[in-house]
């Protein structure tokens, strides 16, 4: 255990004392953990170097939405496979899990394409759409909503639920720890989202934050590390944010139970 925490604490832990490095404490050899002068400067270059606050707004705006999107047909879907009975419903699924082997990157070329042709290259609703797949959240919800004992299902079938009150009144109470691991997973995948998000910007209206961190580079080439590294920190802390509220309501599903009595 503290050789995983190491791993991963180490790096964080550079990428937070190099953002108050000065160029010179970053290109020097042998390198230099703890900076000679905390240089809080690299902060303010950063939101002021490029229009970070644009940056985060367009981050904002294409991770909620991707987030409610694939939050409810992942539910919605893994609903249908599980509790509804229509034809083909197996090899719809095996179609679902198909997808989750094609790599991202396979699918660039004809997305953009198809994008380009309807006009929303450079918008955010270019960004959004290619990326609303969720076969992921599909398979991670199918496999939860099989896992609820049936009594529980024909209990509630018995007392006269139909599917709209079966799925907000007893699968979704029993599916809170699930739910926000696929909250936590998508949000934070979203957010990190690069490829496609530079394919689509053509210029900083629509540019995500992953993206408007390339632009904190020098005009002679040399990369300018302290802010990058600053502006690295801030693009963390509101997805660090979210995991720990997230990860408070996970905490209690886990302990609060499915069923009283």
């Amino acid at each position: 255990m503290v050789l995983v925490v190491l791993l991963i604490a180490v790096p964080l832990a550079w990428v937070v004392l190099t953002s108050f490095k000065e160029r010179g404490d970053i290109y020097v050899q042998p390198a230099i953990w703890w900076p000679r002068i905390f240089a809080a400067s690299n902060y303010s270059d950063a939101t002021t170097s490029v229009p970070f606050g644009r940056f985060l707004l367009n981050s904002v705006i294409v991770t909620g939405a991707l987030g409610i999107i694939k939050f409810v047909l992942g539910i919605a879907s893994a609903y249908g496979l599980v509790f509804l009975h229509f034809p083909f419903k197996r090899f719809i699924f095996v179609v679902i899990i198909a997808a989750l082997m094609v790599p991202n990157q396979i699918t660039v070329i004809v997305n953009y394409s198809l994008v380009a042709q309807l006009g929303y290259r450079n918008t955010l609703l270019g960004i959004i759409i290619p990326l609303a797949g969720v076969a992921f959240g599909t398979f991670l919800m199918r496999n939860h909503f099989l896992s609820i004992p049936p009594e529980i299902i024909e209990a509630a079938r018995m007392d006269g639920a139909g599917h709209l009150r079966l799925l907000l009144r007893v699968v979704l109470p029993l599916s809170g720890p699930t739910m926000v691991a696929f909250a936590v997973i998508t949000i934070v995948n979203e957010w990190n989202e690069y490829l496609w998000p530079f394919l689509m910007a053509d210029d900083s209206s629509v540019a995500t934050l992953p993206v408007g961190l390339t632009k904190l580079q020098n005009s002679d080439g040399l990369t300018n590390w302290g802010p990058v590294m600053a502006a690295t920190v801030l693009a963390m802390l509101p997805v660090l944010a979210v995991f720990l509220v997230l990860q408070r309501q996970m905490i209690r599903g886990l302990t609060s139970g499915a069923v009283k009595g």
